[in-house]
């Protein structure tokens, strides 16, 4: 049976894809539970708008992302925080705090998904944070400094 999936459904595909699996797993399974709808054509003809409209938003975000680590490669970013006299941070430094540094600072925008980090940071330094966004990848640096 001809399926068109209304969201992601693992081992089978993504959202507004249209699929084939066995009439069991259709009727019982993804149309219930709504991953799902019968690939009539009204169903595939909103499946391809939607696929097409989703495209081109991950292009433009895509390109944003791509402007934005520009704009971090030549920005300074500095987070203060408390630390002791040896230069250990009372409080981690983790993605959240990136991002709020990073959109007060440059105004930039980031996803938080797109930044990568090993684990918080919890000393003061210069550390090198990685970016990655599909087929996008960068590097930027952030200053961590005692208050």
């Amino acid at each position: 049976m001809k399926v068109v999936l209304t969201g992601d459904v693992r081992n089978l595909g993504h959202a507004h894809d249209t699929v084939d699996v066995a009439d069991g797993h259709a009727i019982n399974f993804l149309i219930p539970k709504r991953l799902a709808v019968p690939a009539t054509p009204s169903a595939i003809r909103n499946a391809q708008i939607h696929r097409a409209k989703t495209d081109a938003d991950h292009k433009v975000q895509e390109q944003l992302i791509v402007q934005n680590l520009e704009v971090l490669a030549q920005a300074r970013i500095v987070i203060a925080m408390k630390a002791n006299d040896k230069g250990h941070l009372y409080d981690a430094v983790g993605i959240p705090e990136i991002i709020s540094a990073i959109k007060k600072q440059t105004h930039v925008e980031l996803p938080e998904d797109t930044l990568r980090l090993e684990h918080p940071i919890k000393e003061i330094g210069t550390y090198e944070i990685s970016v990655a966004h599909g087929s996008n990848f960068g590097k930027f640096q952030i200053i961590i400094e005692a208050e």
